[in-house]
């Protein structure tokens, strides 16, 4: 039984690999048979990456980024017995407007998954006159009905809380500009009815420390549990060789989201494998989803490797609380309540 307790969804038959000797720093281990997603996985897509998953009717279903032949990105639906063996459809998945007629976006990638009650919310970057965030619902995974944009251009890497927090839908997201983003913080919003957004909020900015000192960004759905949220999310630094992504993970107050708790001051997980530092974009690691068991603690992490692969990564609540609580370094503008 896990001392720190989880809260939401929960699922017995997530994948798990027990923790192998020799983990030096973060309690993070990677699954020894990454990618579980690799190169050419369907008829017309290139590449899946960058994307979430979640236990349903007893096995597991997805939204994935699937970057065409063309090369243009757009979201697809798969479905698996073990979440690591997938079957992807071949056609994008079918956005309708409020009326049923067909309501594609341009482009759309880096899809978030998340159930809020007895409804489904998927959301994404695509194209709103700029770089904008799209969301989507559906209660079956058969009919998909687009929702109005939540903000102005410019956004990205949006991702919403499994519930509501004194009322009101919660959403992270990252303000940007119109173009590969020099810069990013992470903001709260929140709205009564998923149409209108505000009261928002600054969450964190990027890090002193190296691997977050360029920009940072949500990743994963945050996790409740009886420490507060738990937030995988990205940060990036510049090399000369480029950016890199790595995971890192903090925990922000349970009633007031904009309020970090903890924040580790090191990375969780940073390329360091083949299918992480070799790839389409080079040396990323991109956390969009987590699956979790509340009777043992157990975690599953899924990541976007190399803009080329999807990865899967493990850990314990118990372990990664306590490893993020005793690296934290938190600012003053992480603590306060964000607004100005």
């Amino acid at each position: 039984m896990s001392k720190v307790k989880i809260y939401g969804i929960s699922a017995s038959n997530i994948p798990w690999q027990e923790r192998p000797e020799g983990i030096k720093n973060a309690p993070v281990w990677r699954y020894s048979e990454n990618p579980v997603i690799g190169r050419n996985p369907a008829k017309g897509i290139a590449r899946i990456f960058n994307s979430a998953v979640m236990p349903y009717e007893g096995a597991f279903i997805g939204v994935f980024r699937g970057e065409q032949v063309n090369g243009i990105p757009y979201i697809y639906l798969g479905r698996s017995k073990d979440a690591i063996h997938w079957e992807f459809d071949e056609e994008k998945i079918p956005f309708k407007d409020e009326s049923g007629n067909d309501f594609m976006p341009k482009y759309a990638y880096d899809p978030r998954l998340v159930k809020i009650e007895d409804t489904y919310y998927i959301i994404w970057c695509q194209d709103f006159y700029g770089a904008a965030i799209g969301m989507a619902k559906t209660t079956d995974f058969k009919t998909f009905t687009r929702i109005e944009n939540p903000f102005l251009p410019f956004n990205r890497n949006a991702v919403l809380f499994p519930r509501k927090v004194n009322g009101n839908f919660m959403m992270l997201s990252r303000p940007s500009d119109s173009g590969h983003t020099p810069f990013g913080d992470i903001f709260l919003s929140e709205s009564p009815d998923m149409v209108y957004w505000g009261k928002h909020r600054h969450v964190m900015g990027k890090g002193e420390e190296w691997w977050e000192n360029l920009k940072i960004g949500g990743g994963a759905a945050p996790i409740e549990t009886s420490e507060g949220w738990l937030l995988f999310y990205h940060g990036v630094t510049g090399t000369c060789n480029g950016y890199v992504y790595s995971i890192g993970g903090a925990i922000l107050d349970i009633d007031n989201p904009s309020v970090v708790k903890y924040r580790c001051e090191n990375f969780l997980l940073t390329p360091e494998e083949w299918y992480e530092e070799r790839g389409f974009v080079p040396n990323v690691t991109f956390p969009c989803a987590t699956m979790q068991d509340a009777e043992t603690g157990r975690i599953a992490i899924y990541y976007g490797a190399a803009d080329t692969y999807v990865g899967l990564a493990f850990t314990q609540a118990d372990e990664i609380v306590d490893y993020i609580k005793t690296h934290s370094v938190v600012s003053a503008s992480d603590t306060e309540i964000g607004k100005r």
